[in-house]
């Protein structure tokens, strides 16, 4: 037992618990029954199940590891993620496409400040109500980036039974609204027949394509780059603090890969998904960590009010892009590509764009996904800023 309670403290023990769990989430997320669960959750309940067992340490005597982990590689994740984010193709979405996201923003936003009035927030998210209604401002305008960007300024992640209730509340309702908005342009195209007004060619190929050669030249410059971003953007922020500017270094560091994602050299450097992608799973394991047995039972009587502000959230989202949609008689496939694009991200677009059966859609609404990941921290900052946060 002695030796255990040494192991438990060991870096290299624990940092070997966390990779394996992360291999075991994609594992059985693709080979079992729990396939319809998203990698994210399973690897923070994985997470959670391991600490609570005390295999490895919990929030309540969380390690050094854990700090590294939040302070270093989740503002990676968002760096690498970002690199992905062309805006210079963002013209071949279409005009029609990009002003129905740009309004699903908008409602997303709406739906954030009126859901918030809608339960007792003090109550059940305590003095981090701003920021939470920021959280997800990020993710139902962008994604899970943007999501963490914001919880990492605020450290709410250190609150792990609240930032799980919102993750796995997150997760049902980006399920649910995928079922609806398949049916939306069937439904509103009886009730509200309108054009199709996007043809184009068939991007699919080039869209789908998922899998990046890496190589070490490659991650090695992706490290350097990585690693010398979060440096400036920590002492640039540093700086402004101290001449007065309160910026945070994530909206720094986010700035900094969209401007570097710009740049042709950098876009054709490989392994900057699969990087951001490990980097999230690290960041979200640990987050699982801090998710003691205790704590979720106290959430647990906020449980239905979480998921009521969430649910809230992207129902006043769709009426309110809706209304728009048949203001503009727009094109009810591009109003519910748009839609998953804010609420699910890309490759939640792009699946819906496949179903419906516009492939001219397909690169649309990946560009349009990209949008969001580029824009959601700094709405999710706007709200959480004007909220008091």
């Amino acid at each position: 037992m002695w030796l255990f309670s040494r192991m438990i403290e060991q870096p290299l023990y624990i940092l070997a618990v966390l990779f394996f769990l992360i291999f075991l989430s994609e594992y059985l997320c693709k080979h079992t029954f729990l396939k319809h669960i998203s990698s994210s959750l399973l690897v923070i309940i994985l997470g959670a199940i391991v600490a609570n067992l005390e295999l490895i340490p919990s929030a309540s005597d969380a390690t050094p590891v854990y700090d590294a982990i939040f302070q270093y590689v989740a503002p990676a994740s968002i760096f690498f993620l970002l690199l992905g984010v062309n805006l210079k193709q963002l013209k071949k979405a279409g005009l029609p496409m990009l002003i129905a996201f740009v309004l699903g923003s908008a409602g997303t936003m709406i739906g954030v400040v009126v859901a918030l009035q809608l339960i007792d927030y003090q109550a059940v998210f305590g003095v981090n109500y701003a920021a939470i209604a920021g959280m997800m401002t990020g993710t139902y305008t962008g994604g899970s980036a943007n999501f963490n960007a914001v919880a990492l300024h605020y450290e709410v992640f250190r609150e792990g039974a609240i930032f799980t209730g919102v993750v796995v509340a997150d997760n049902i309702v980006t399920a649910v609204w995928m079922m609806i908005t398949l049916s939306i342009p069937v439904f509103m195209q009886k009730i509200r027949p309108h054009k199709e007004v996007i043809k184009g060619d068939n991007h699919d190929g080039e869209a789908e394509r998922e899998e990046e050669a890496i190589n070490p030249s490659n991650l090695a410059i992706l490290l350097a780059v990585g690693v010398a971003a979060i440096w400036i953007s920590n002492e640039l922020s540093a700086w402004m603090e101290a001449a007065g500017f309160g910026i945070p270094s994530i909206l720094i560091l986010t700035t900094i890969a969209l401007i570097l994602a710009q740049v042709g050299t950098v876009q054709r450097i490989a392994g900057a998904k699969l990087l951001g992608m490990f980097a999230v799973y690290l960041f979200l394991v640990v987050v699982g960590a801090y998710c003691e047995i205790g704590a979720l039972v106290s959430v647990g009587a906020h449980a239905f009010d979480i998921l009521l502000f969430t649910v809230m959230i992207v129902v006043i989202h769709g009426v309110f892009l809706l209304i728009c949609g048949v203001l503009l008689k727009s094109d009810w496939s591009i109003i519910a590509v748009a839609s998953q694009a804010n609420i699910g991200g890309a490759s939640t677009a792009l699946a819906l764009a496949k179903s419906v059966k516009r492939n001219d859609l397909i690169l649309p609404s990946i560009l349009a996904g990209s949008l969001g990941y580029g824009l959601g921290t700094y709405l999710g900052f706007l709200v959480a800023g004007i909220l008091g946060g």
